[in-house]
């Protein structure tokens, strides 16, 4: 028998504000055409001035609670992937802890910028995989708006802010890829490449800083890596791209997302894409994928479900589950 990792609830939530490409066209060179024709996005939100990440994170783990039927302190560990913490420390996870009302659990975050969802979920399916935990919440939140330089058409327009969560609860299986659960993960990163896409600033340096990114080079190892790391996952437990019912990516770019789909073998019609109405929130985009997803009636239990980000580092992965 197997103890597996099963996606017991899901929750999202996006800020208020919703921000649509015009918005942009006030002070900068560039379209609603323009932004649609290069990456995909329509519109994205943004964060309020007086909301932090872990505002945004307890909100979808809240929804994730609702669906799953728990309380707070149904969790034995909380992960949060995010790039954009509240403070330098504790960790956004341990607000969220305090926030939902777990005192009897453990908290902490992950930072793999785009690829932190896949990472904090890997990271939770091996806690519960060793026994250090029957539930787990892992959270992608972000709020990407405050690292903006926004005199950079080519990285100020494509971001967003948001929040996605999901529960698993440990279950035993019979060993096969019938099995509800997590079935195999891959995890990769290449620090060969960080100055690709980074943020010009931080504490060790006493600065702030920005978000910079070399746009072409990051869609090509993108394209080459996202449908890589797709293959060896679903290589671990022996199946191949036409078992695979829903490709759930990180959405940063729709000419990313069909390439990918088009180099793993996967038609777009078994493809969530959520990018045109929140652009690229990061280690969010993953969980609201996933979350709209579910709540369009879409990913159905039994469905096989991939998904694969990559992000500054550059770190990339996978991982498949059966829901």
């Amino acid at each position: 028998m197997t103890r597996r990792a099963v996606v017991k609830g899901v929750g999202h939530y996006l800020p208020e504000r919703v921000v649509p490409n015009a918005e942009f066209e006030k002070t900068l060179d560039t379209s609603d055409e323009w932004i649609k024709s290069r990456s995909g996005i329509e519109r994205r939100h943004f964060a309020a001035p007086n909301q932090t990440t872990s505002d945004l994170a307890t909100h979808a783990a809240k929804a994730a609670l609702d669906m799953a039927e728990m309380e707070g302190n149904d969790i034995d560990a909380i992960v949060l992937a995010t790039s954009t913490a509240d403070l330098t420390f504790p960790s956004a996870a341990t607000m969220v802890q305090q926030a939902i009302g777990n005192t009897k659990g453990y908290a902490f975050d992950v930072q793999a910028v785009c690829a932190g969802f896949v990472y904090a979920l890997s990271n939770a399916n091996a806690l519960i995989a060793s026994g250090q935990a029957d539930r787990v919440l892992v959270i992608g939140a972000e709020t990407f708006s405050r690292i903006m330089d926004w005199t950079d058409r080519g990285t100020c327009v494509l971001f967003g802010d948001g929040a996605g969560a999901v529960i698993l609860e440990a279950e035993t299986g019979t060993g096969t890829t019938d099995d509800r659960g997590i079935l195999a993960t891959d995890l990769n990163s290449d620090g060969r490449y960080k100055d690709l896409l980074y943020v010009d600033g931080g504490v060790s340096t006493n600065s702030t800083g920005v978000l910079r990114m070399v746009g072409k080079e990051v869609f090509r190892h993108a394209v080459e890596k996202l449908a890589q790391t797709a293959h060896t996952a679903l290589d671990k437990v022996g199946l191949g791209p036409d078992d695979v019912t829903w490709v759930v990516p990180h959405q940063a770019n729709i000419r990313i997302i069909q390439s990918t789909a088009k180099k793993l073998g996967v038609g777009m019609d078994r493809v969530i894409v959520t990018v045109q109405d929140h652009g690229n929130t990061s280690a969010a985009s993953i969980p609201l994928a996933l979350s709209v997803g579910v709540s369009n009636g879409q990913i159905k239990q039994g469905d096989l479900v991939v998904t694969e980000a990559i992000g500054g580092g550059l770190a990339w992965g996978a991982v498949v589950i059966r829901w």
